[in-house]
């Protein structure tokens, strides 16, 4: 489908809704990220390298399809953020005293998530896009099957 295509048809408020929560989280995790573990509370023992290659470049691989309002990318994007979440709540035991970075964390990832996912299923209905049941692959193949024989 083209980019014209997707952008003729009009977004109703609660797609635009979950749009802007899912925005607000993952720009959220994309300007706390570097902050916080470049300039608040550097890792000892990591490189800058590694630092960005673990936790800033897996925020980067959605952001072309994210800025081209992609519904797909918004619906692989949470495979991202689950990182985070991880990320979040093992410090929440381990690194009490950066609780409100913690908390931010959680806060965007969980916004990234919950927008990402409703946003992809919403704008994916407005546009007919649609995921097929297993249970309609399964029949479809059996039926093929059967005639083959």
């Amino acid at each position: 489908m083209t980019t014209e295509k997707t952008t003729s048809i009009a977004k109703k408020p609660v797609t635009v809704r979950f749009q802007r929560i899912a925005l607000f989280g993952y720009f959220g995790l994309l300007i706390l990220m570097p902050i916080w573990l470049y300039l608040i509370a550097p890792r000892e023992g990591h490189s800058n390298g590694f630092i960005f290659a673990v936790y800033i470049l897996p925020l980067l691989l959605p952001l072309k399809g994210i800025l081209q309002d992609k519904p797909y990318t918004y619906a692989w994007a949470n495979f991202i953020v689950m990182f985070y979440f991880i990320h979040g709540f093992t410090l929440l035991w381990v690194a009490q005293g950066q609780l409100i970075w913690v908390l931010l964390e959680l806060l965007f990832a969980s916004a990234m998530f919950i927008g990402c996912t409703y946003y992809a299923r919403h704008r994916g209905q407005e546009l007919g896009l649609k995921i097929r049941k297993l249970k309609e692959e399964l029949a479809e193949e059996k039926a093929a099957h059967e005639d083959k024989h």
